[in-house]
């Protein structure tokens, strides 16, 4: 399987990743700033670091202490790229370690908000209040910066709370400036991009699309591309920036694998092939899927059977439009870092990155796989997508499959079709949905005992899941009024069959994800 690597090719930041927590909302905070920036393993060679042609470098926290045995660590020549660095952390740290301070166990860890007091002057905090608010979450601290550093910011309880070699244009600091608990931190990483790296600042979702249609042109030639196109907004915005790049060339397929929401179907067909004037086929594969999933109760199995079902009927549908090569997918950056990479653990395997079969023949274009989903939203707003499309909720590849807790029937698809669009109805009334990351209902496997119309039923529950979130990647459940609450439950148990019983998750991402497999 060959992918297409469709990075903008624009001034860039590199971003080293040692496991930080934080290490995608220090991208978007660089991206949000007109920067573009690409997340690399920790280990990343200099020679390819350098190749990428970085404006500076970023060295991200982790959980690690550098003079622990096996802690990781960058390539010590990255040091000798005569490219600014800037160390968050344990970025912080290991600059110093390797470049000869001192690193010691804190004999009190700082955790939280906490007063930086700024030390003389330099480009990393111009234009910030002395002091300043920082977050804190460290338990060992630099009780000597490396000769040639110098301090530029401590705490009540850090001494060394950044530290800069102002002609080599290295930076450290302990605190983290891309979470909102630091109030100037973007304007500390702005400083850093700006003043100190030079950055003009022209990465646009405008530039990107320009950059993206023409790197699809250079790859596709005269090639035919085929698309699996869901109906979501990951897959509508790729299709629309590939259209744009190849025109005609793009075939769109649209698999009803009958794990939809209600109605979503016959809105994907009427929008893209009346609205979008797009070559579009629709295959009715219902029965298909639901024969693969029958008895299968394990969500990673449900997963790659349905991941590998989509590439199979692609490939059948290839066949019969003629020789294609290239296979257009919606994938984003959270999909690939919860499916694993060198730096982030298995959470789930998605049905387009991890479910993916290993004899694919196509070559993937996923133009939108570095961006998170507010950037894939604005690109679709510049593509002039309907509103419906760009702002419809996530939904995942495996749909409603992983939605129902163990095995997938036809009646528990009914079910929870029914209550789900209940959900979604009393959302949109409510004012809500706009503002909402997703809501949706999940079937469960348990039935319990209600009473209805003086008689005993025993009936499945329902859960109802709402999360707000900016990319995906962290959530916090919805606090939701108590009225919408009890019309969705209210209405759920009255008008959906074989349902006398719904709940409400109050679970953050993490520890639970936001699907509930």
């Amino acid at each position: 399987m060959r992918h297409v690597d469709l990075a903008a090719e624009a001034e860039k930041i590199v971003i080293l990743d040692f496991g930080a927590q934080y290490s995608q909302l220090i991208a978007r905070r660089v991206r949000a700033a007109r920067v573009y920036c690409e997340i690399l393993p920790h280990a990343t060679p200099a020679p390819q670091v350098a190749a990428r042609g970085p404006k500076g470098i970023i060295l991200t926290g982790g959980p690690a202490s550098v003079y622990e045995e096996d802690s990781p660590v960058c390539d010590r020549a990255i040091f000798d790229l005569g490219v600014p660095i800037l160390g968050i952390c344990y970025g912080m740290q290991l600059m110093a370690y390797l470049l000869g301070g001192d690193v010691r166990r804190a004999e009190k860890a700082e955790y939280g908000k906490t007063n930086l007091y700024i030390d003389g002057e330099s480009g990393l905090f111009r234009g910030v209040n002395n002091p300043t608010v920082c977050w804190m979450s460290h338990g060992d601290y630099i009780k000597e910066p490396p000769p040639g550093f110098s301090v530029l910011a401590h705490t009540g309880n850090t001494p060394v709370a950044s530290m800069g070699n102002q002609e080599r244009k290295f930076y450290g600091v302990q605190f983290h400036p891309e979470v909102t608990h630091t109030p100037e931190g973007e304007k500390i990483l702005r400083n850093f991009l700006y003043e100190i790296c030079s950055c003009s600042g022209t990465w646009t979702m405008s530039s990107f699309i320009q950059e993206s249609v023409e790197a699809v042109r250079r790859r596709v030639g005269n090639g035919q591309v085929i698309c699996g196109l869901s109906g979501g907004v990951d897959s509508a915005v790729a299709a629309a920036l590939v259209h744009r790049a190849v025109g005609p060339n793009l075939t769109s397929v649209f698999i009803d694998h009958g794990l939809l929401r209600k109605g979503e179907a016959e809105s994907v067909v009427r929008t893209f092939r009346q609205g979008q004037g797009m070559n579009l086929v629709y295959v009715d594969a219902r029965e298909r899927f639901l024969n693969r999933l029958a008895g299968v109760e394990d969500p990673e199995r449900k997963r790659k059977i349905i991941g590998e079902e989509f590439i199979r009927v692609f490939e059948e549908e290839a066949r019969k439009i003629g020789d294609i090569e290239f296979l257009v997918q919606g994938t984003v950056y959270p999909d690939v870092i919860e499916s694993g990479t060198k730096t982030a653990s298995l959470i789930k395997s998605h049905h387009n990155v991890g479910g993916l079969p290993e004899d694919l023949r196509f070559q993937l274009i996923e133009p939108l796989r570095d961006l998170f989903k507010d950037e894939v939203r604005k690109v679709g707003e510049e593509l002039g997508l309907p509103e419906e499309i760009i702002w419809r909720q996530p939904f995942p590849g495996p749909g409603l499959a992983i939605r129902i807790i163990g095995a997938v029937t036809q009646e528990k698809l009914d079910i929870l079709r029914e209550a789900d669009a209940i959900v979604v109805e009393e959302i949109k009334k409510a004012g809500l949905y706009r503002e909402l990351w997703q809501s949706f209902a999940v079937l469960t496997s348990v039935k319990s005992v209600g009473v209805m119309g003086d008689e005993r039923t025993y009936g499945y529950t329902v859960g109802l899941r709402a999360v707000t979130s900016t990319d995906g990647m962290t959530a916090d459940w919805a606090r939701l009024p108590y009225e919408v609450l009890e019309r969705i439950a209210s209405r759920v148990v009255n008008e959906v069959p074989m349902v006398n019983r719904m709940v409400y998750d109050i679970t953050s991402k993490p520890p639970g994800t936001i699907e509930w497999e």
